[in-house]
C-alpha cells in the first residue's frame, strides 16, 4: 500500500441494523489495530526451552479510534444512543487501496470537547464484539 491521504479512510455505521452502512462523521484522525493471543503450550521437552505456541488458539481482536466533527445531528443523535444503550453494531471502515473491515463494535469510550473559539470535536474508540470479515481491494 503506497501513500494515502489520512481523509480518505472512511468510518461508517449501519445504525438501523438494515446492512446499510453510512459515513457518521468528519474524522480528523484514525487508526486501527489487531491483536491475536498467544496460547502458550511450552513444556519440560520443549526443544532447548524455547517457547512454543499453539496456532489458531489465541483471541484476536479491532480496535478502532477516531476523532473529529460530528457529520450532522442525526449522526451525533446515533453515537450518542448507541454508547448511552450499549448497544454493539455493525460498522464498516474503508481503507483505501487496501480493503473495507466489516464487523461487530461496542462503543468503549466517547469523548466530545470544545474550545471556546471553535467547533466541539469527539473521540471514539470502538472494541470488536465478534468476527471481523476483510474484503481486500
Amino acid at each position: 500500500m503506497g501513500a494515502q491521504k489520512g481523509r480518505d479512510l472512511l468510518l461508517k455505521l449501519d445504525a438501523g441494523g438494515t446492512g446499510s452502512f453510512a459515513s457518521v462523521a468528519g474524522l480528523r484522525s484514525n487508526a486501527i489495530s489487531f491483536n491475536a493471543g498467544a496460547v502458550d503450550v511450552t513444556h519440560q521437552e520443549s526443544a532447548g526451552q524455547w517457547r512454543e505456541l499453539l496456532a489458531g488458539a489465541g483471541i484476536r481482536s479491532a480496535s478502532i479510534r477516531g476523532s473529529g466533527i460530528f457529520r450532522d445531528a442525526a449522526s451525533d443523535a446515533a453515537i450518542r444512543a448507541i454508547f448511552f444503550g450499549g448497544s454493539i453494531r455493525d460498522w464498516q471502515v474503508v481503507v483505501p487501496d487496501f480493503g473495507t473491515l466489516t464487523g461487530r463494535f461496542q462503543i468503549a469510550s466517547l469523548e466530545l470537547a470544545g474550545r471556546h473559539d471553535g467547533e466541539v470535536t469527539f473521540d471514539l474508540a470502538l472494541e470488536s464484539a465478534g468476527e471481523i470479515s476483510f474484503v481486500a481491494v
